[in-house]
């Protein structure tokens, strides 16, 4: 049985999650905080990050591995094209939203969302620079026709369905302006129409429920 480790507030643990329920894969969910002590979640995950995911040959970590693993061992239906320059685009593409947007814009977190105190000017002049530059090479890669990465639902659309919103409410909270859609990236159109598959209603009802608890 596949267990998935960590929190539906996460990003990437619902990076993972859209995948597993568009493969209709059977799993079990256990909540896992971060800088966990445990040596069993060290085990798996030598960093306590989440998400992490254990199966029956053993643990693996590191969110686009585990998507890797799952279109390896569980090919129908494919989050990747059958074509190999296809699927490197889109694994391009999860490249820009995983490593370049998202950590990019991962920086305003603290001041945006956890009441951390305001960034400085000086750091908040550098992140927006950097922001700006990444957002635009970002629009080069993406397609939305429909999809992220083109015409088909892709492993791509599991991150940018996950990441997208959260770099424009934290630019938004921090700059005073979306600075996806000053771009001209459409995201919430886009995030609307993900958010019809019955995949994307299950991640988001669960992460609702996860944000309001208590």
């Amino acid at each position: 049985m596949l267990t998935l480790h960590g929190s539906p507030i996460s990003n990437y643990y619902n990076k993972v999650k859209l995948a597993l329920l568009e493969k209709g894969l059977p799993f079990q969910e256990n909540a896992v905080g971060t800088k966990s002590t445990d040596e069993a979640v060290l085990a798996v995950s030598p960093l306590a990050k989440i998400p992490f995911l254990t199966t029956d040959e053993g643990g693996l970590c590191e969110s686009q591995v585990i998507l890797e693993y799952l279109e390896a061992k569980y090919p129908q239906p494919p989050l990747l094209p059958a074509d190999a320059f296809a699927a490197a685009k889109v694994r391009e593409l999860v490249t820009f939203l995983d490593w370049h947007l998202e950590i990019c814009a991962r920086q305003l977190y603290g001041a945006a969302f956890f009441g951390a105190a305001p960034l400085s000017e000086g750091n908040a002049a550098r992140i927006r620079k950097e922001l700006d530059k990444h957002i635009a090479a970002f629009k080069r890669l993406a397609k939305f026709s429909p999809f992220v990465a083109g015409d088909t639902f892709t492993m791509a659309d599991c991150s940018a369905y996950c990441n997208l919103p959260l770099v424009g409410m934290a630019t938004k909270a921090v700059y005073g302006e979306d600075l996806l859609t000053a771009a001209g990236v459409d995201h919430r159109a886009y995030v609307k129409f993900i958010g019809e598959r019955a995949s994307a209603q299950r991640v988001a009802a669960d992460r609702k429920a996860a944000t309001t608890k208590g």
